[in-house]
């Protein structure tokens, strides 16, 4: 009988953690993710706070941007990073704690059977999503419309933090939008590059509501500006 640790025991999972301004968290997620994946590197996006300190201090690898850049500018320099250590899998999470370890390891071993290149996350495939009302009733539909538009891939959840990609997927997709239009370009290089994705279905928890208009407003400045994407 195949068991989801027979997928990981054998290929180098690299967790990338972008982070900008997460020390309260940031120690917690690199922690509960050493038992899923071989190495955690967490990219400091500019922090002015101890995000940095308190990731080395947890264990992880950290890199460093030396201003803000933004999370897609994060994710590629993670993205490098595990390139450059020939990691068969990376693991795209979150550093702000939203996100549910017990999810990363059965989303790994449904890539591996899917024979997939890439898994999206998905909060709204099996559980109900308790997203804020802002992100969930206007954020997401507009952000599917523009996805389904520009990319072509139709997807359940287009802007979800939560991604797996196989060493394929890994040398393929570039990120060249350095803010949140990043999520609009993997799906879009996804396409262009003929990689086999799947959706998963996973948890996210939101536990802070006060700036969802602020933050789904510049998601969406981000993805129009970001949307004129080369084929």
């Amino acid at each position: 009988m195949v068991t989801i640790q027979d997928y990981i025991d054998k290929f180098m999972f690299i967790a990338v953690v972008p982070a900008y301004m997460e020390e309260k968290k940031i120690g917690s997620v690199a922690r509960s993710l050493f038992n899923l994946v071989d190495k955690v590197v967490v990219v400091d996006d500019g922090s002015s706070d101890n995000t940095a300190k308190n990731a080395e201090a947890a264990g992880a690898i950290v890199l460093r941007h030396k201003i803000n850049r933004g999370q897609g500018a994060s994710l590629q320099t993670g993205d490098d990073y595990a390139l450059r250590l020939s990691a068969d899998y990376v693991l795209h999470f979150d550093g702000d704690g939203q996100f549910e370890v017990n999810d990363v390891a059965p989303a790994l071993a449904k890539l591996k059977m899917a024979n997939a290149d890439i898994l999206f996350g998905s909060r709204f495939l099996g559980t109900e999503s308790n997203a804020p009302w802002f992100k969930k009733q206007i954020l997401f539909p507009l952000a599917r419309i523009f996805n389904n538009f520009f990319t072509g891939l139709k997807l359940t959840d287009v802007h979800n933090g939560f991604r797996i990609l196989n060493h394929q997927a890994l040398e393929k997709i570039i990120i060249t939008h350095d803010r949140m239009a990043h999520a609009t370009e993997i799906i879009a290089q996804t396409k262009n590059n003929n990689l086999k994705y799947i959706e998963f279905p996973v948890k996210v928890v939101y536990r802070e509501y006060g700036q969802g208009l602020n933050e789904g407003l510049y998601i969406l400045r981000d993805l129009f500006f970001g949307s004129f994407i080369k084929k």
